[in-house]
């Protein structure tokens, strides 16, 4: 009996995750474009280009031309972000970004990029505080 409560708790939580991984990539798709390192470093002049790690990691090194907006503070002051602008967005992977994207897309935000395998694959210029 207790094998097979295990095998089901094991089965619905296999079946939350796999929901999740689908759920975020459908809002992916629909709330902005992932972009590959060349075609956010050949956009990036004319964008706003957020950080949304913590600050200690974002003064470890960023992207030069980035400002820092931890996600964990995205809800608090999006309101700094101008919705005129494209916004670049990266995180250490993605999943920052793609949830930093889906709170955007719903604030009214329409163009929303973001850097497809986030900042540990970047190799452009960096700067560090």
């Amino acid at each position: 009996m207790l094998n097979l409560i295990l095998e089901i708790f094991v089965i619905v939580v296999l079946l939350y995750i796999v929901g999740q991984q689908v759920y975020f990539m459908v809002q992916r798709k629909r709330v902005g474009t992932e972009l590959s390192e060349e075609e956010f470093n050949a956009g990036m002049r004319k964008a706003q280009i957020i950080d949304l790690r913590e600050s200690k990691y974002f003064d470890s090194g960023h992207i030069l031309g980035a400002r820092n907006l931890p996600y964990s503070q995205l809800k608090q002051r999006y309101s700094e972000i101008r919705p005129d602008l494209p916004v670049y967005l990266y995180d250490q992977g993605r999943t920052l970004s793609t949830r930093a994207a889906i709170q955007l897309h719903r604030k009214g935000y329409r163009k929303i990029f973001w850097l497809k395998r986030g900042f540990q694959e970047w190799n452009g210029k960096t700067k560090r505080k």
